[in-house]
């Protein structure tokens, strides 16, 4: 991986002792990942395909580019790498040479859709959406992955997918539509990974607030990344808000909870339709900040594929 600076101590703490991580200039961050076999965050910009690591410890950030269109989620793999959404298919990913290595055609090439935020389960599973490039057409859909490399459509009529998440006792799975304002909760079978009873935990349909991605902590409850909203927010299980913490750029993307202890929750950013004048008075916009708001979170799950 290409070495980038270190990691910039720049901006006064503020809540949370919330700080600029790393200075990235992500276009469209997303997907952070805490790997504890290697001690470090890593996390993707989807449009300027990048897959990046931060180690904590030393400061070091390096990021390496990846040959695809589109980098549209991670997750860890039990064997060892990432699985990566490329375009509307799955690959394994290398990330000491970067080499991708088809796994999984999950939509068909040419329905103007690419895949977007997804996530392993404690089976092994991977739940990931897909998402209209065009964002606003209805369709995309949402799909569960298996480590034999089944794809299972789950439900259709998906403008963006986003916010996937399992609740630590894998019987309960969130998803949104982001342009439809929308957070669901499923029933979920953890043997067989079936889904039941729908039904809607969060409706932003008043405020038209989009959520985005989302990680659960060690209490069951849900922090969500507000795009276009500045801020992240903490949700009880049933939907309730518990907390709100504000944030000094526009378009948080996706948070997750990393450190040897789980402690520090990272949340990648983006760049993407801020305005010049925009981008000059959010100097954090598409970096990788980092805060410590309490709560513990869980280590994160790996497709078994």
């Amino acid at each position: 991986m290409t070495s980038g600076r270190r990691a910039a101590a720049s901006g006064a703490a503020t809540d949370h002792g919330l700080r600029l991580a790393v200075p990235a200039g992500d276009l469209l961050g997303e997907t952070p990942i805490w790997c504890p076999r290697t001690n470090a965050l890593w996390w993707i910009d989807i449009e300027r395909p990048r897959l990046h690591r931060y180690d904590p410890a030393t400061g070091r950030h390096a990021e390496r580019a990846i040959a695809t269109t589109y980098l549209g989620s991670l997750a860890l793999r039990q064997a060892g790498g990432f699985l990566v959404a490329t375009g509307s298919a799955l690959a394994t990913c290398d990330p000491e040479t970067g080499r991708l290595a088809p796994f999984a055609q999950v939509e068909d090439e040419g329905l103007g859709n690419r895949l977007n935020d997804g996530r392993a389960d404690a089976a092994g599973r991977f739940w990931i959406g897909s998402m209209d490039l065009a964002l606003h057409r209805p369709q995309a859909a949402f799909y569960c992955v298996h480590p034999d490399g089944r794809v299972v459509r789950q439900h259709d009529g998906v403008i963006v997918t986003n916010t996937v998440a399992v609740a630590p006792d894998q019987r309960t799975l969130y998803v949104s539509d982001t342009r439809r304002f929308v957070v669901w909760a499923y029933d979920l079978a953890p043997a067989t990974g079936t889904l039941s009873r729908r039904r809607v935990l969060i409706d932003h349909t008043a405020t038209g607030d989009r959520p985005d991605g989302a990680c659960v902590d060690a209490d069951g409850c849900l922090w969500i990344a507000m795009f276009g909203g500045g801020r992240i927010v903490r949700h009880a299980p049933d939907g309730r808000v518990d907390r709100v913490i504000p944030l000094p750029v526009t378009n948080p993307t996706c948070v997750a909870f990393g450190g040897p202890d789980y402690r520090t929750l990272y949340v990648t950013t983006a760049r993407k339709f801020l305005a010049p004048d925009v981008l000059a008075r959010e100097p954090w916009a598409g970096g990788l900040l980092a805060l410590e708001p309490g709560p513990q979170g869980l280590p994160e799950a790996m497709f078994a594929g």
